[in-house]
């Protein structure tokens, strides 16, 4: 493993190498947190946007060439791209690049799906010069050095490497699943089937993609082509590319590893309004999976300028009323007045007025809670003012009426579902 061992090294793959981020997705099974916005825009973990996940991996990998593949709603994705990651020097050869989609003379028609995304680019990457392309997905939470990756594609000499984790059997319906031989080659690969394969041994377990591949830059070119003359095709990497290269070039695993320990690190698709909250969720805990406030892997984002969150005691007729978050997650400009937050996680700028109760909930930014509400087990939109008194998620045969109810009983709560109007999507 000499190439993996020697930084000199990976530090020249990484700075030959081109990331491209698909971030031009709905993401549908997020209900209505993508009414107003792409998936990759969807603030996360009190600060973050899911797409500063991929970026910082990037510029933490030394990876400093990036275009930003965007399409639907992207307004709120341009600007927060804009704010925060417009400190790449161009001169030195680094660069964010924002790249809508672009209506071709032939076909206009926005991206067909994650390889046309690409396959439209390909005049772009062909002038950026890469010897390898890194595609990685715009809504997945988790920290990867993707130098390590690289230098295993280029070890074993695959045309194409795709990063990979072990996932239960139940959740890997909803991902793309591979069968590997014992080096690592990857033989047979399936789209969302309905019967996942197990991992040979283990059961319960089956291998998914992440949605992070590396390609030698003129095979991803053939195979974009071929793909784009295929009238059959369905132009995704996962349903037509992967399964044609398995069979006519040489296709590796990269199972997603802790170098330390052998351990699989933290993965999340985020892709339901279930799993997001539940990720949100796992940040409030003493020790997280998840570490965001790892200072040898940061996550980079734009944030504003905001005062320190502020926790105010009431006076009431019932005596004094102590602002109080407990077990909790608060952010810059969150005001608790005469109130109670238990194990929540609060965006900025929040404000819960007194006699109310907040539990179990992701509550967005620019949120004002009025007076004696009671939310339990709710994600609250961006700029949502929840009336004096409401009760939220104790009631969900009522909620389902007005809100939108998860599966697993989490309360989706927009601005629209109260009528009021969408002003601060950003």
């Amino acid at each position: 493993m000499f190439l993996e061992r020697n930084p000199r090294f990976v530090s020249r793959l990484t700075r030959d190498t081109l990331a491209m981020i698909l971030a031009g997705g709905r993401g549908g099974r997020l209900a209505n947190l993508t009414d107003w916005r792409t998936k990759p825009a969807v603030p996360f973990g009190g600060k973050f946007r899911l797409i500063d996940f991929p970026l910082s991996n990037c510029i933490n990998s030394g990876i400093r060439r990036i275009q930003v593949l965007t399409q639907y709603k992207a307004h709120s994705l341009i600007q927060h791209v804009q704010r925060g990651w417009g400190f790449l020097r161009g001169e030195f050869g680094e660069f964010v690049e924002l790249v809508p989609a672009q209506q071709r003379l032939d076909q206009p028609l926005w991206y067909a799906g994650t390889a046309d995304a690409v396959y439209q680019s390909i005049d772009i990457i062909r002038a950026h010069d890469p010897r390898y392309v890194l595609v990685l997905a715009g809504d997945h939470v988790y920290k990867m050095d993707y130098g390590t990756m690289i230098a295993r594609h280029v070890e074993s000499g695959a045309d194409m490497t795709v990063g990979c984790v072990e996932t239960p059997i139940d959740r890997a319906r909803a991902l793309g699943v591979m069968r590997v031989d014992e080096q690592g080659r990857v033989l047979e690969f399936n789209e969302k089937p309905q019967q996942p394969a197990a991992i040979p041994g283990d059961p319960d377990n089956a291998l998914v993609s992440m949605g992070i591949y590396v390609f030698n830059r003129d095979f991803l070119f053939r195979a974009l082509r071929k793909d784009a003359e295929d009238a059959g095709s369905q132009r995704d990497f996962g349903k037509d590319i992967i399964p044609r290269a398995i069979h006519e070039a040489r296709v590796v695993a990269y199972p997603f590893r802790d170098p330390h320990t052998g351990r699989q690190p933290y993965w999340r698709d985020v892709g339901t309004v279930d799993a997001f909250y539940q990720a949100n969720q796992e940040l409030i805990g003493a020790n997280p999976e998840l570490d965001i406030y790892d200072d040898a892997w940061p996550i980079w984002t734009y944030q504003a300028q905001l005062p320190p969150a502020k926790f105010i005691n009431v006076d009431s007729e019932e005596g004094e009323l102590p602002g109080m978050a407990l077990d909790s997650m608060v952010s810059g400009g969150d005001i608790i007045a005469g109130s109670l937050v238990k194990h929540s996680l609060l965006f900025s700028q929040v404000v819960v007025q007194p006699h109310s109760l907040v539990e179990d909930s992701v509550i967005m930014p620019a949120v004002t809670i009025g007076r004696g509400a009671r939310i339990r087990r709710a994600v609250v939109d961006e700029g949502c003012r929840i009336p004096n008194g409401m009760v939220i998620g104790h009631d969900l045969q009522h909620d389902r009426r007005n809100f939108h109810v998860s599966p697993e009983g989490v309360v989706l709560v927009t601005p629209e579902m109260l009528g009021q109007e969408v002003t601060h999507v950003r």
